[in-house]
């Protein structure tokens, strides 16, 4: 099998601090690792892991390991890998390819890597390793797939798909990828939606993206938010966290544009200003989108923002701000800070881009704190044992709501928490139709 590749392995005990760090505050996935130290549901299994290379990440992998597991673990962001907690899983055992400032190439070339281990459970953030399969069975040869070809060898892609007994995946953005695959009648083995667990996007989403994408913001900038109109572009779990984030810090106007007139009429009852993004861009001072969706902040929108306008980016993929329309019309462009970038429109104006449009909170900081990552990564572990247990048909799944309330329940016992039960009268009322006024 091929060796593990970091940047410096000198970095190994840095980052074994840092896996003691988020330990300390993921108690429920520590308590599942304790049970899988002495039930090992995951013995003869191989998990190819494409998620961000974190501490958090970290804390699940050892748990996964714990569990019987061989565990392969590669990036879901070329700029998201903490290198020190690579250095320091590399040495344990774990089969990681991955580092902070992959190209494109290096990126394919982590999945062929990934691949080459002949994985039986897959687990995704974003959907590139799932999709990356999808592609290898169905005959598509791209530039990824030479790429991938690289690190892999030659792939059977029949041997492949009899080894996957399934997969999951963690954000909204890859399960909208793996449902389309779906609906074209393409998806080939079974995917768990980690993401529609309760326990996942309720929390992760709106108190781990809410904070994780505004510490990304000020570490870029040090800018004050407080005084400053904030626009946030899609209203879902992850727009709700940045506008009560956004509010609590002080900003003037908190505006959201949103295209669903649902999610738009929320906003407005939580208190927010709703506009088209053509209005928004006049008068914004902050721009984050969280989308999942191409071009939220366009060409034609950029040239309509204040001079000095900061953007910003939530969404999983750098797709939502056309970056690449910047690059072809700056005159000039130059680096202010780590991950901020002042570019010069022709009309003489300055936009601040934060990370190059990719996820702020992992660019330009170290993503979700590791108390929300304690059950999104629950999720993630109860889902690959349920995958491992059960041989399902193949379709997208939600995680069944019994392992949602375990962690739930979990998370409270671990913070001390104790809440109500049904009596037995109770219990009757309820499961009967027959009892009224």
């Amino acid at each position: 099998m091929p060796e593990s590749r970091v940047k410096d392995s000198s970095l190994a005990d840095r980052g074994r601090e840092q896996l003691y760090w988020a330990e300390l505050n993921m108690p429920v996935l520590l308590e599942i690792r304790r049970r899988f130290e002495k039930e090992k549901p995951l013995s003869g299994h191989v998990i190819a892991a494409c998620l961000h290379v974190t501490k958090e990440t970290g804390v699940l992998v050892r748990t996964l390991a714990a569990g019987g597991a061989e565990v392969v673990l590669i990036p879901s962001n070329p700029l998201s890998t903490q290198d020190d907690v690579a250095a320091a899983l590399a040495q344990e055992g774990i089969h990681v390819y991955a580092w902070r400032g992959m190209s494109e190439r290096e990126y394919y070339n982590a999945i062929g890597f990934a691949l080459s281990f002949n994985p039986t459970i897959t687990m995704d953030d974003g959907a590139d390793l799932t999709a990356t399969i999808h592609k290898i069975g169905h005959g598509v040869r791209d530039q990824t797939i030479e790429y991938v070809l690289e690190t892999a060898g030659s792939l059977d892609a029949a041997g492949l798909f009899s080894r996957i007994r399934g997969g999951t995946e963690e954000t909204t953005t890859g399960v909208i990828r793996l449902k389309a695959l779906k609906k074209s009648g393409k998806l080939l083995y079974p995917i768990i939606a980690v993401n529609e667990s309760y326990t996942k996007y309720l929390f992760d989403n709106r108190y781990g993206t809410g904070q994780s994408t505004w510490d990304g913001v000020m570490r870029a900038t040090n800018l004050l938010i407080a005084g400053k109109n904030v626009v946030i572009a899609g209203y879902g779990w992850v727009g709700r966290g940045i506008a009560i984030r956004a509010r609590g810090l002080g900003a003037r106007r908190v505006i959201v544009v949103e295209v669903d007139p649902i999610r738009a009429l929320e906003a407005v009852f939580d208190g927010y200003e709703v506009m088209p993004m053509d209005k928004a861009a006049e008068v914004g001072d902050i721009f984050i989108t969280a989308t999942g969706n191409i071009r939220a902040i366009s060409l034609g929108h950029i040239f309509k923002m204040k001079d000095g306008a900061v953007l910003a980016n939530a969404g999983h993929f750098n797709v939502e701000i056309d970056v690449a329309g910047l690059e072809r019309v700056a005159v000039a462009k130059r680096r202010i800070r780590p991950y901020l970038e002042e570019y010069t429109l022709p009309n003489g104006k300055r936009v601040y881009l934060i990370g190059e449009g990719r996820l702020v909170n992992l660019v330009a900081a170290e993503g979700h704190p590791s108390e929300v990552m304690d059950l999104s990564f629950a999720n993630q572990a109860l889902a690959a044992e349920f995958l491992a247990k059960n041989k399902l048909p193949v379709d997208v799944y939600k995680l069944p709501d019994e392992i949602d309330r375990e962690v739930a329940r979990l998370k409270l016992k671990t913070m001390g928490i104790e809440i109500e039960e049904l009596t037995e009268e109770q219990r009757r009322y309820i499961s009967s139709w027959e009892l009224g006024t």
